[in-house]
């Protein structure tokens, strides 16, 4: 249950809490939904038809690899990727903001450089996808789309670290009292 910050003393401004949902976040939700609804497809007309449509294994594995990259988008943006905290907790203050600050600038890099990797691999891959009569390369634009998008929120949480000085891992009391992030 989540407690209000001004019934623990410690304020929180409205802009810093990170569990808010966003017009982006219902992508995730509708390619979850989607293969929510391929994968029950292929259930049904497997047992129940006992006539399994070939191509429900192959665009549920698509939008697997959709919801899986879509959902890291979110978790950028709303800092919600695990971290070990233990080395935190250990650090004096001043290390912990330059070790946060050196794990955003890392996290940004794997995303740019990755985002490039998969838009190179998308320009050179020519196959179609099996079961349908697309381009395999769908996937990949999908896949550096995500990685941009990763880019710019990861991006903006170094700003945000940077100008306010602060996280979660570096002054973990200050953000008690917005509670766990779903």
């Amino acid at each position: 249950m989540r407690q209000n910050p001004t019934e623990t003393g410690v304020e929180v401004d409205e802009s810093e809490r990170l569990d808010d949902l966003q017009p982006q976040d219902a992508i995730v939700f509708l390619v979850f939904w989607t293969l929510a609804v391929v994968v029950f497809l292929q259930f049904f007309t497997r047992y129940v038809l006992n006539n399994s449509l070939g191509w429900t294994e192959e665009i549920a594995r698509y939008l697997l690899i959709g919801v899986t990259f879509v959902g890291a988008v979110t978790a950028v943006r709303k800092e919600s990727h695990i971290a070990v905290e233990l080395v935190y907790r250990w650090l004096p203050r001043r290390a912990r903001f330059a070790l946060q600050i050196a794990v955003d600038l890392v996290a940004l890099a794997f995303y740019g450089i990755t985002a490039w990797l998969c838009v190179t691999l998308a320009q050179r891959t020519q196959q179609m996808m099996g079961a349908i009569d697309l381009p395999k390369s769908i996937v990949y634009w999908a896949v550096a789309a995500c990685f941009a998008a990763m880019t710019v929120y990861g991006a903006v949480v170094l700003v945000r670290h940077l100008r306010t000085g602060t996280s979660r891992l570096v002054d973990p009391e200050r953000f008690a009292a917005t509670g766990p992030t779903l």
